[in-house]
Order: C-alpha cells, then sequence, then structure tokens
C-alpha cells in the first residue's frame, strides 16, 4: 500500500470516527432531551394532582363552614325558641295583668310599659304572633279546642282565642288555642 492510501484510510477512519463521535453525541442530546421531557411530564402530572387535591380540600372546607354556620343557626334558633317558650305564660300574665280595671293608673302604666318592653324583645329576636281571629284555621298553627255553628262564618274561621300562639320564623313555639266555626 501506498503512502497516499494510507493516509486516506487514515482519514477515512478518522472521519468514521468523527462521524461516530458526532452520533454519539447526538444520540446523547437526544436521551439528555427525552429524560427532560419525561421528568417535565411527571412533574406536570404531580402539579395537576397536587391541584386537583387542593381543590377537593377547599370545596370540603367550604361546604364544612356552611355546614357548621347552619348548625350553629339551628342550634341558636333551638335555644332561642326553648328560652322563649318558658316565658311566655308570663307575657300571657302581663296581658292580663294589663287588661284588668285598676283604679290606681299609674300602675296599669307601669304593666302596659313592662308588656311593651317584653313584646318590644321578642320581637328583636324575630318571635311574631300567630294571627288567628278571622282567619283560617291551620293546624300546623293553631290548636282546636271546640267548634261553633256560625252561618255568618266561613268554614274553619277563627272565632275566638283562648291562648295567643307565637313563632320563630317558620318554626312554631307554641300553637294558638282557639274556636273553630262551623
Amino acid at each position: 500500500m501506498s503512502e497516499n492510501t494510507k493516509q486516506k484510510n487514515n482519514e477515512n477512519n478518522q472521519n468514521e470516527e468523527n462521524q461516530e463521535k458526532l452520533e454519539n453525541k447526538e444520540n446523547l442530546e437526544n436521551q439528555k432531551q427525552n429524560t427532560e421531557k419525561e421528568d417535565l411530564n411527571k412533574i406536570k402530572t404531580e402539579l395537576d394532582d397536587i391541584t386537583d387535591r387542593y381543590k377537593r380540600v377547599l370545596a370540603e372546607f367550604e361546604n364544612s363552614k356552611k355546614r357548621n354556620q347552619k348548625e350553629r343557626e339551628n342550634l341558636y334558633n333551638s335555644i332561642l325558641s326553648d328560652i322563649i317558650e318558658v316565658m311566655l305564660p308570663i307575657l300571657d300574665n302581663l296581658e292580663n295583668a294589663a287588661k284588668v280595671e285598676t283604679k290606681d293608673e299609674e300602675y296599669k302604666k307601669g304593666i302596659e310599659l313592662v308588656l311593651k318592653q317584653f313584646q318590644d324583645t321578642l320581637k328583636s329576636k324575630g318571635v311574631e304572633e300567630i294571627k288567628a281571629l278571622g282567619e283560617t284555621f291551620d293546624p300546623e298553627l293553631h290548636e282546636a279546642v271546640s267548634s261553633i255553628q256560625d252561618p255568618e262564618k266561613k268554614e274553619k274561621e277563627i272565632v275566638q282565642e283562648y291562648r295567643k300562639g307565637y313563632k320563630i320564623g317558620p318554626k312554631v313555639i307554641r300553637h294558638s288555642i282557639v274556636v273553630v266555626a262551623n
């Protein structure tokens, strides 16, 4: 072999080696890029999972807050209605005392002032008197103790009220005791 041929073979070998090195370098870069893409996809998936869990926990927390608020309101209304229920006989007695005739007008004014203060306090707590006279009988609000026949009255019309009834919002604290016509 001649010197030229050896030199060309060496050059070819070097070119091949360089080509191989270049291909290896490209393969390594491609592998590195693929690894980075896989890592990025893993991180994206983890982020999506964490975001989803965060949203669920946040929604659960909000629902819990609403549920607790509703329970507190129900408990408050229940306690309030229990307390007011025991105080209603006192209100009845004050109303009866205000109706009684007396010679001492100052005494009567005092009773009326206490009665008004009591009624205003109940009203400020959401307590409403259940309307009865002239209304149609409703078993959810009224308790009938007797009935009368009166052609001038409508059917199931309340004609007399023995005891006033009260409610807080939709909840009845005490039913009205009434007499119903027809």
